[in-house]
């Protein structure tokens, strides 16, 4: 085991020292947010009774890659398969930098395979969440806040 701030653990990741899976790595995207705990435990202590949201990312399949979206984005299904039942599958022919070329409205996480995520988001979080700063594993670039 080794402690690493969200910064240091994406730099591993991107390194592949370590390897994640694309929810958490969205959750230390949003980390990235606090210089400190301490700045962590007031935000959270704040936001604790706005109230949360159910959601699951639903797989779009690309042709080099693919993107969970998330609720929010454009592309994300008015009904999602919350529980598997139906077996949703979503694919397009195009890829990724055209769909994200032909978008606006975005909640992702790109997956260009299994090293390489980035984080998409220009919505407004709901219940005073924080978003994620956009983080894209081929580029250093996470001192930048939304």
């Amino acid at each position: 085991f080794q402690w690493s701030s969200p910064p240091e653990a994406i730099e591993r990741f991107k390194s592949q020292e370590i390897w994640f899976p694309p929810p958490q790595f969205y959750e230390f995207c949003r980390l990235c947010n606090f210089s400190s705990l301490g700045e962590l435990q007031k935000f959270s202590s704040a936001r604790a009774l706005e109230g949360c949201e159910r959601w699951m990312p639903v797989m779009l399949s690309a042709a080099d890659g693919s993107i969970q979206l998330l609720p929010g984005d454009e592309l994300y299904p008015e009904d999602p398969d919350y529980t598997g039942e139906k077996k949703m599958v979503m694919s397009t022919d195009k890829k990724i930098e055209d769909l994200m070329k032909e978008g606006g409205i975005f909640h992702r996480i790109v997956i260009k395979n299994i090293n390489n995520f980035a984080v998409y988001v220009n919505i407004q979080a709901k219940y005073k969440h924080i978003n994620p700063l956009m983080i894209n594993c081929g580029n250093s670039d996470y001192n930048s806040r939304l």
